[in-house]
């Protein structure tokens, strides 16, 4: 898909992109994130998401919204694209605080090409922000301290340092190449089984510069140098609360 790339720089605060390099892939990556939210308000709403990338530049670029994996990483895929990164989405599987697995392979993650290959990932929420070599090099941000480690042949665990020390998988990446259309079982799944985590409740995070902040059903959470405040939210003020927190108009959805 051809891109408006100048509209879609600007929406993720930027002017104009040089080289495909790792520091450009780092900016574009960051800038992403902190501009564009991670929301499920279309699964709440009941308003069908397809694995369709016009459909995302529509709604994150041209209506100022955000998105779940397929919408934020599909999109986010075709700018790197249309950038001149060598770029595949590859699948994963979550692996819940509780230790469970969700079902196999539901997540959409990307590797980028450079000099050896990256993770990177605009989709998964509370999350790194940077690219992820495959070594099991630590880099750390803002929201903590990842390393990717090989468990065996093209099978690679995201993983955070914890406040005990103790490296905590978020999830499971197989490298091997996919197509956004390969996600349309997992993209059915996830807007609509009452097992999906989307289903369940309002979610919308967007990264800030010294941290996060997250509506969550009823509670506004906000994360600053990871210091943790946690607000109730009356349902009277939850449109106030998306227009001045995500850029969200609620009046969109219904």
């Amino acid at each position: 898909m051809k891109l408006d790339i100048t509209r879609y720089l600007q929406r993720i605060g930027l002017k104009e992109i040089e080289d495909a390099n790792y520091d450009t892939l780092l900016q574009l990556q960051l800038q992403h994130m902190l501009h564009v939210p991670f929301e499920n308000l279309n699964v709440m709403y009941n308003i069908p998401i397809p694995l369709d990338v016009e459909n995302y530049y529509k709604k994150i670029v041209l209506e100022q919204r955000g998105g779940f994996c397929y919408e934020l990483n599909g999109l986010f895929n075709s700018l790197l694209k249309n950038l001149d990164f060598n770029t595949y989405f590859i699948s994963a599987t979550v692996k819940r605080p509780d230790g469970t697995w969700a079902k196999p392979g539901l997540h959409a993650s990307l590797i980028v090409e450079l000099d050896q290959p990256y993770l990177v990932d605009v989709g998964f929420g509370d999350s790194t922000r940077m690219p992820l070599p495959l070594t099991g090099e630590i880099r750390e941000d803002v929201s903590g301290v990842y390393r990717v480690a090989k468990v065996k042949e093209k099978i690679f665990d995201l993983q955070r340092k914890e406040s005990d020390h103790r490296w905590r998988t978020l999830f499971r990446a197989d490298i091997t190449p996919r197509e956004l259309t390969d996600f349309k079982e997992a993209c059915h799944f996830n807007q609509n089984s009452p097992e999906s985590h989307f289903t369940q409740k309002e979610i919308v995070s967007l990264a800030t510069l010294n941290g996060r902040i997250t509506l969550s059903g009823d509670t506004l959470i906000t994360t600053e140098e990871g210091e943790v405040q946690k607000i109730a939210v009356d349902e009277d003020d939850q449109s106030s609360i998306l227009d001045e927190c995500f850029g969200i108009k609620l009046e969109q959805l219904l």
